[in-house]
């Protein structure tokens, strides 16, 4: 089936993980996606898997200059935007106590004030299909853990993006969801795991794949209904 023929999504975060896995399963559903991540040479191999004319656009989201730039090449290219899906993010754990401001502002540039600004930017391209907006958040964005202070705080800040924006833009047919994902087995989560110390075992994790699909479900139900949000853990906890 390819319930999304003919339609246009823009995925962060495309080179790798969850944001890779998504992107895939737009393209199967017959979307077009724009791959945007910060190393060319990976978009481009998972561009190829997509195919559906996919298109590159490498960008550092911890930069206004490229976030202003990837805006600019997007609107130049494209008419209209049907799903924006933000799925990039950083994550470094440290305790409150030896946790440095630059490290704050880290993750603030890169887990909100990019898929924020990126949003501001895209949505009369989305507002003009009625389009869908996804923001892959962590279940550390509902509760925080220990030395996770900065990470977290940021995913409770996008948290508060999705949900203003949808009482902003509901009333324009336009749905917005967040996923609050446990751990996934990813680049990423393998990177947690090594902060941590711990062996890392992805066969007992969420797979990217697993994301996906529910993602896909969500994007393609009828209009009568949104998913708002969505909670997803591994379902034997090992950790």
């Amino acid at each position: 089936m390819t319930h999304l023929a003919n339609q246009v999504a823009v995925v962060t975060g495309a080179n790798s993980g969850i944001g890779k896995a998504i992107t895939l399963a737009l393209a199967a559903q017959g979307a077009t996606v724009c791959l945007v991540g910060r190393r060319m040479e990976a978009l481009q191999l998972v561009a190829q898997q997509a195919s559906n004319g996919s298109a590159c656009y490498q960008a550092d989201l911890g930069l206004d200059s490229d976030i202003t730039e990837l805006v600019a090449n997007l609107k130049q290219d494209l008419k209209a935007i049907d799903t924006l899906v933000h799925s990039a993010g950083v994550i470094r754990l440290s305790s409150f106590e030896s946790s440095s401001p630059d490290e704050l502002d880290w993750h603030y540039k890169v887990n909100v004030r990019a898929p924020y600004l990126l949003t501001q930017g895209l949505l009369p391209m989305i507002k003009a299909r009625q389009g869908q907006i996804v923001f892959v958040n962590s279940t550390a964005g509902l509760r925080a853990g220990a030395n996770a202070s900065q990470y977290a705080s940021s995913k409770h800040a996008l948290k508060a993006v999705a949900d203003s924006l949808r009482e902003e833009v509901n009333s324009a047919g336009i749905r917005v969801m967040s996923l609050f994902l446990g751990r996934t087995a990813s680049p990423m989560q393998a990177s947690v795991h090594q902060m941590e110390h711990r062996k890392y075992s992805p066969e007992l994790l969420m797979q990217p794949e697993d994301v996906a699909a529910v993602v896909i479900n969500a994007l393609t139900l009828p209009r009568t209904a949104e998913v708002t949000e969505v909670s997803m853990r591994p379902c034997m906890k090992s950790y």
